[in-house]
């Protein structure tokens, strides 16, 4: 009897289309992370505020600034150069927007909102030049980050 199995000859499960499809999930799961949380300098201090609420409106498209007690400008842990930092960032931006408003020109108003994280302690002169440099490249909408007085 050929069609017959022997002793010897045992089934096993075929583990494929099983890692296949774990690999698919751990792919999807990388791809789906929400990276907007490492752009949050978790060493600032906030100003309190007792009366915070939280913003309505949760855009997608969110330029966050982390500015530091001495107005540096520190983005995913790096200093970076407020000026030319920002005015990259206009440029990104501006590319973007003309994907659907080709006939908008530089330094009108982007559709990308700037949330600005500052330490307590950064003097306003300093935090005045950041938002300055921002205006001056066409961003208009800005929230800015504080904790309540039960966060601090």
């Amino acid at each position: 009897m050929s069609g017959s199995m022997s002793a010897s000859d045992r089934a096993e499960p075929n583990l494929t289309p099983i890692l296949d499809m774990v690999f698919q999930l751990i792919t999807f799961f990388m791809l789906v992370i929400n990276f907007k949380a490492a752009s949050v300098d978790l060493n600032l201090e906030l100003p309190v505020i007792g009366s915070a609420m939280p913003s309505e409106s949760e855009d997608s498209d969110v330029m966050v600034l982390n500015i530091d007690k001495d107005g540096r400008l520190r983005v995913y842990g790096e200093e970076k150069n407020v000026d030319a930092y920002i005015a990259q960032e206009a440029q990104l931006a501006l590319r973007k927007a003309r994907l659907t408003d080709p006939e908008l020109e530089p330094g009108g108003e982007l559709p990308r909102t700037v949330v600005i994280r500052a330490d307590k302690a950064t003097p306003f002169g300093l935090l005045n030049h950041v938002i300055r440099s921002c205006q001056s490249q066409g961003f208009r909408k800005f929230q800015y980050r504080a904790m309540t007085a039960s966060e601090a």
